[in-house]
C-alpha cells in the first residue's frame, strides 16, 4: 500500500499532458449565423453556410433561425445583453426588410462597432431598410447601400481585386449558376470592392463583394446568393470562407487559414431537395 501514493503520481503525470493536449485541440473560431426571413431557402442556406465554412476553416457555429417567412421578425437574440461578445463573428443571412424600429437596427450596428466582426450575405443588405434613420447606420455596418436588384439571370462577376488575400485563386470571371444582381446605390468611405458584375437592366456596374471597416469591427459581405445553387460550390465557398477568415484576422497573405485553423476537407454538400422560393 505504501506504493500505492507513488503509482498514483505517474499514473497523474503520464495522463495529465494527454488530457491537457486534448483539451487544447485544435482552434476552433465560434460562430453565430443569423438567418430567417422572406424570400429564401434558409433551411438550405444555413447547411450550406456551417458545413461549408467548417470543410474550409476550423469553426463551430450556433445558428439563429426565426422568423418564418415575413419581414418584420425582430430576432431574438439581438435583445440578450452582450449577446455579440461571445463569438469571434457574426454572419448575418436574414431577410427582414418590414422592421422599423431605429433603436432595435441600431444596437444591432453598436455591437459590431464595439469589434465583433460581421459578414453579410445577399438579403440581409435589404434587411431593415423601413427604419427611418436605423437603415442607414445597417448601411453604413455593411458598407453598401442596396433597396432593390434586377431580374433573375446567371451573373458574370468579375474579380476586381485580385491582390487581396480573400480574392486570391478567385477565378478572373466567374459565371453564377443562377443569380440575382443586386443594385447598389452608394459603396460607403471605408468600403473596398473585391468583385463586381455588370447589371444588364441598369447597364451599370455593381459590386458584388467587398470588405469593410466600422468602428473597430472588420466586415465582409457579398450580395451573391439568392439561390442555393449560387452558394453551394466551391467558388462562392472559397470566396465566402475566406472573407470570414479575414475579418477575424486568420487569414495569411496566400488566401489559406493560419496554421491550426484549417477545415475538415472539402466534400461536396448534400441537400434534401430544393424549394421554389418566392419574389420579393
Amino acid at each position: 500500500m505504501k506504493f500505492l501514493p507513488r503509482l498514483l503520481l505517474v499514473l497523474t503525470l503520464l495522463t495529465v499532458p494527454v488530457a491537457l493536449s486534448r483539451a487544447a485541440g485544435k482552434p476552433k473560431l465560434k460562430g453565430l449565423l443569423i438567418t430567417g426571413g422572406c424570400c429564401h431557402d434558409y433551411d438550405q442556406q444555413k447547411l450550406i453556410i456551417t458545413q461549408g465554412l467548417a470543410q474550409r476553416m476550423s469553426i463551430d457555429f450556433d445558428v439563429v433561425h426565426e422568423g418564418g417567412t415575413g419581414r418584420d421578425h425582430k430576432v431574438s437574440v439581438y435583445r440578450e445583453p452582450g449577446w455579440a461578445k461571445k463569438y469571434d463573428v457574426i454572419v448575418h443571412n436574414e431577410c427582414f426588410g418590414g422592421v422599423a424600429d431605429d433603436e432595435f437596427v441600431k444596437s444591432i450596428a453598436q455591437a459590431h462597432f464595439e469589434g465583433v466582426p460581421a459578414v453579410f450575405v445577399h438579403c440581409s443588405l435589404h434587411s431593415y431598410r423601413s427604419a427611418p434613420t436605423g437603415a442607414d447606420v445597417w448601411r453604413e455596418l455593411i458598407g453598401v447601400t442596396s433597396r432593390r436588384h434586377e431580374k433573375h439571370r446567371a451573373v458574370l462577376v468579375q474579380n476586381v481585386g485580385e491582390h487581396h488575400p480573400i480574392m486570391t485563386g478567385f477565378p478572373v470571371e466567374w459565371q453564377t449558376p443562377n443569380g440575382e444582381l443586386y443594385i447598389i446605390e452608394k459603396v460607403w468611405p471605408n468600403a473596398t470592392p473585391l468583385a463586381q458584375a455588370y447589371g444588364t437592366d441598369t447597364k451599370q456596374v455593381h459590386t458584388v463583394a467587398w470588405t469593410n471597416q466600422f468602428g473597430r469591427a472588420r466586415v465582409f459581405g457579398t450580395s451573391l446568393g439568392h439561390h442555393n445553387e449560387t452558394m453551394n460550390n466551391d467558388i462562392w465557398l472559397g470566396m465566402f470562407a475566406r472573407g470570414v477568415l479575414w475579418t477575424v484576422g486568420r487569414l495569411d497573405d496566400s488566401g489559406n487559414p493560419l496554421p491550426g485553423y484549417e477545415g475538415t476537407g472539402i466534400e461536396p454538400i448534400k441537400l434534401p431537395g430544393l424549394k421554389p422560393v418566392p419574389e420579393k
